[in-house]
């Protein structure tokens, strides 16, 4: 039983270390195939007709994108 502790702890320092290095690398997981962008879906539901929750956050997306680009003429 002695082993299997020592073995245990022993994977829990590996999957620790590499965890922590893979945080400081300061980078998105990414698969090796490269998604779905590799086969020319830009997003998961590629519907016609999305579900209301779905349209609500691209609504939402769209306002907030819409605000970032709007020009203040007060300023100018």
């Amino acid at each position: 039983m002695m082993i299997f502790f020592i073995t245990f702890g022993f994977f829990l320092m590996v999957g620790a270390a590499m965890a922590v290095g893979y945080i400081f690398q300061n980078r998105t997981l990414a698969g090796s195939c490269g998604g779905l962008a590799s086969v020319g879906i830009e997003k998961e539901c590629n519907c016609d007709n999305p579900c209301e929750k779905r349209q609500e956050r691209e609504r939402k997306t769209a306002l907030e994108d819409n605000l970032k680009n709007r020009i203040d003429i007060t300023n100018l």
